[in-house]
């Protein structure tokens, strides 16, 4: 293919992808339009009109913003690609950076900057205006340039050994450098899983030991009777920047930990973080997470192979406006290339995502039985005003988690005969 064919390739994959992402955005803001302040009947006593028109207009806000950010950063790719700007920037780095390295370095570092900045409005407008206005945001100013000071130090204490890895196994290890490559990242994001709960949330999130008393005690007995050991449980200041609420556990091993928002516990009962608790736990106990992790681990694989096939192909540099081969350049061409290449398999992932949700649900429900999960989905549902209104292709393509009023029918089908514990 000459570097003209690929270039308008890349182009229509992209204006598919946008194309088809909006359209599903366009059904679904039809849909809960038409639906606002409507309450599904079978949730008829659990929700007010008021909590459905809420979730309503949060939703159709978030749509909105999507409509605009979404084709602004497709064009401001396009635009990138199209005029050959890439290779303007490689040639400037290049001109000051003797190293290939520090160059390869250089390069995606102002790649990622330059599309940090492009977010950054549409960041401030969700956390400051639209988050403000429905009444989840609570982050300062402050914090929020904090937090984006610490991401970017962050990502490159880790980036930039793993970059310099990456060039180690291109130079010294053969043609079969993917094979130990993608072995080798596939290890340090194992590691990193265990280090994240240890060293990198605290440098985000206040974390406490959950005080002892009822609750406490009710998720060790809780844990115990389900067999699942776990290295104590903590509550985080979530309130610090959002009145949003979650649960998850995080880490592998010893490091393993629950960790509660501190506006779940103070927006729900007991019972309710009980029952997501063991909602979590049932993740653990079906081996969600390890089946996740390997099928990670294989799409590493690809992925590495895939940049070994594209390494060589001097129509592919010239496509994207490089005037030589270089290995920050195909890094970056990969992850321009892989999402709008890639598009049609979210359906699949969501869909196997669901099934976990489903199964993790149902598994919550013989725990502490049905009543309590279903309330905590409710709970869920409204304090974080999610949508109640999904068009069924746009939550087929994009959901990972079921729509509530389809979650509550799968647990009230299942029958949820629920096993003996000391909750």
């Amino acid at each position: 293919m000459t570097p003209s064919a690929i270039l308008a390739c890349f182009v229509a994959l992209a204006l598919l992808d946008l194309g088809w992402g909006s359209f599903l955005t366009a059904l679904n803001y039809r849909r809960v339009a038409h639906r606002a302040g409507e309450v599904p009947e079978s949730l008829a006593g659990s929700l007010s009109s008021a909590d459905a028109s809420k979730a309503a207009a949060y939703s159709l806000a978030r749509m909105r913003l999507s409509f605009v950010d979404e084709p602004i950063g497709t064009a401001a790719i396009l635009a990138a690609t199209v005029l050959g700007l890439f290779g303007l920037l490689d040639d400037l780095v290049a001109s000051a950076i003797g190293s290939a390295y520090w160059r390869g370095a250089a390069f995606l570092g102002a790649a990622l900057l330059v599309q940090a900045v492009l977010s950054v409005p549409f960041s401030l407008y969700s956390t400051f205006s639209l988050e403000r206005r429905f009444g989840f945001n609570t982050t300062k100013l402050g914090t929020w340039i904090l937090d984006g000071l610490k991401n970017a130090l962050v990502s490159a204490a880790i980036g930039l050994p793993l970059l310099y890895l990456l060039y180690l196994f291109m130079d010294g290890t053969g043609s079969l450098w993917w094979v130990l490559a993608a072995a080798a990242y596939s290890a340090v994001s194992v590691v990193m899983t265990i280090l994240y709960p240890l060293v990198i949330a605290p440098l985000f999130n206040k974390f406490s030991p959950l005080p002892d008393g009822g609750l406490s005690t009710r998720i060790t007995e809780l844990a115990r009777s389900l067999g699942f050991r776990v290295n104590g449980v903590f509550v985080m200041d979530g309130s610090k920047r959002s009145r949003h609420s979650n649960a998850y556990f995080t880490g592998l091993g010893k490091s393993k930990r629950i960790v509660l928002y501190d506006t779940l516990i103070a927006q729900s009962s007991e019972d309710e973080v009980l029952a997501v608790l063991a909602h979590e736990i049932g993740h653990e106990k079906r081996h969600h997470v390890l089946k996740m992790t390997a099928v990670s681990v294989a799409m590493s694989f690809v992925a590495f192979y895939v940049l070994d096939l594209m390494m060589g192909w001097e129509a592919l540099y010239a496509a994207f406006g490089f005037a030589r081969e270089s290995r920050h350049a195909i890094l970056l061409i990969l992850g321009l290339v892989s999402g709008p290449a890639t598009f049609f398999l979210v359906p699949a992932f969501s869909a196997w995502s669901r099934r976990y949700e489903y199964e993790a649900d149902r598994y919550a429900a013989r725990a502490v039985g049905p009543q309590a999960i279903s309330s905590a989905l409710v709970r869920l549902n409204r304090e974080n005003a999610s949508n109640l209104w999904p068009h069924p292709l746009y939550s087929a393509w994009y959901y990972g988690h079921p729509a509530l009023v389809e979650r509550l029918a799968a647990i009230a089908g299942s029958g949820g005969s629920r096993r003996r514990t000391s909750c």
